[in-house]
């Protein structure tokens, strides 16, 4: 059985880390951090599901035009607004990256290397 406790004014390694992370979520880079986040997420899911919900609503009300044929027999302007939803998907998920790494990661990486947690 040990007896190694710490001093009582020594505090918990638990505790500081606690602390360190309340700093941290405090101060004013991680609310940069979150704030530029949030300008690239909350405008660019708004616009996906307007554009899904314009491809659903016209789907639904617009029957003759998104039955419209664009190419051969088989085209029709469902089919390729259909497509458009995976390429505008991807293109988001492209924006994103290139966002983060730009915006978002060099940020990350300093808080990180601030609070002892080093580079990746």
């Amino acid at each position: 059985m040990s007896t190694d406790t710490p001093a009582p004014d020594t505090p918990a390694p638990a505790e500081s880390a606690a602390e360190r992370y309340l700093a941290v979520q405090r101060s004013d880079e991680f609310a940069g951090l979150r704030r530029a986040l949030r300008g690239f997420i909350f405008p660019m899911t708004v616009a996906f599901f307007l554009w899904y919900a314009l491809y659903v609503i016209l789907s639904a009300y617009a029957r003759d035009f998104m039955g419209a044929k664009l190419f051969g027999s088989n085209i029709n302007v469902a089919l390729v607004f259909g497509l458009l939803q995976f390429v505008s998907t991807f293109l988001i998920a492209w924006l994103y990256s290139r966002f983060a790494d730009r915006r978002i990661d060099p940020v990350a990486d300093r808080i990180r290397a601030e609070m002892g947690g080093g580079d990746r």
